[in-house]
Formats: C-alpha cells, structure tokens, sequence
C-alpha cells in the first residue's frame, strides 16, 4: 500500500486497491486535499492519526440533466415548504454532517482535522454549501468541493423530512445552469440512486475532470 510522506503528491487512481485505498498516510493541508480532489481521490477515516485516501471502481456520480424529481417531491417543491440559500453557514452545516448518526457506523468520518480543512477550503473559495432553512432553523444541508466543472459532493443531513432532498435538487439546478458536468457522489446509498445517481467506471470519472 502506498504510504504519502511530506512530499506534495498522490500516485496514480488507477493503482487503487480492489477496495479503493489509492494511499494512506501525509497530512491534510489544504493544498493536498485540493490535489486529492483534482486528481479523483478522496480522504475517508475515522481518525486523524490515520488517514486513508480513496478512489473506488465504480464511482457514483449524478450528472445534472439526470435528476429524478418524484411526484411528491415536486409537491414538497412547490409548497415552498423550505427556504434554500448557498454558502450562508458553511460551517455549522459540515458540523451537523458530522454529527449525524448514520446506520452501521459507530462514529462519524468528518474528523475535526476534516472539518478544520473544509473550512479554510470554503474561505479560499473552493468549498461551497447549500442551507435548507424551515421558520428560520437549518433543518438541512450540503456541502463539497467545486473543481470549476464538476463538484465533489461531501456530505449532507437532515432534520426534516425532504431537506436533505431539496438542497441536493437546488445544488443540482444551479450547477446545470452554469454547465457542471457532474457531481461526484463518491460511493452509492438508496438516498442518491432514488435521485439519478450511477455507477460509472473510474476511468470514465477521472475522463471528466478538469
């Protein structure tokens, strides 16, 4: 398994284990993160002290002229049952990601050494967020990285039924319109595939990045 040292570099996805693990080890300043991202590598553990980097085959993805609205969601839509803004709390969404309790995980993968990283890269410009407020309270929430033509979708929560929905659809509407080829969805849950999401080679991802 390739182990990163201080130097600034990240071998090649293709050398990925079976599982994914492109490497472990280096540290998180922003400026490997950002060289993770751009070279279609992700980081991914449950502890500072040991950071893992991933780039699994396939990778899930969702490309915006693929959404899938559902009937009841274009209800929930229509309703304005939500008010949605972008980049208004960037912070205290990627801090209720972490603290969502999600099924078969003990503990959350957003450390705070993430948390701390994904901050500075939103006060550079390069980590954005969606809100989803109800009566003035953030019920729900994105958040990721933005390579200029595709965006690297971190995670998301939600507090009330559909927020976490309606960011995604909002997210998604905006990126289409400003000509955003896809957005990396990492690895596959229910929640994104009942959206459009799909399973394409690493290859074809990688073939995408700017």
């Amino acid at each position: 398994m390739y182990r990163l040292t201080d130097a600034l570099l990240f071998p090649s996805p293709e050398q990925a284990s079976a599982e994914g693990i492109v490497a472990v080890g280096g540290d998180l300043r922003p400026e490997r993160v950002m060289l993770a991202y751009k070279k279609g590598i992700f980081p991914w553990f449950e502890s500072d002290d040991f950071l893992i980097w991933w780039s699994p085959d396939p990778r899930m993805v969702l490309f915006p002229d693929q959404l899938k609205i559902s009937k009841s969601m274009r209800a929930v839509l229509r309703k304005k049952t939500f008010e949605v803004t972008f980049n208004k709390a960037f912070s205290e969404v990627v801090e209720a990601c972490a603290k969502v309790k999600r099924f078969g995980q003990n503990g959350t993968w957003i450390t705070q050494g993430l948390m701390d990283v994904y901050n500075v890269l939103h006060q550079q410009g390069h980590a954005h967020s969606v809100e989803v407020w109800q009566e003035g309270q953030l019920v729900g929430g994105l958040y990721g990285i933005d390579l200029g033509t595709v965006f690297c979708g971190e995670s998301m929560f939600s507090k009330a039924n559909n927020a976490s929905k309606t960011a995604l659809i909002y997210l998604t509407r905006e990126l289409k319109k400003n000509h955003y080829t896809l957005i990396d969805c990492q690895v596959p849950t229910q929640h994104l595939v009942s959206m459009g999401a799909v399973p394409i080679p690493r290859a074809d991802f990688l073939s995408h990045l700017p």
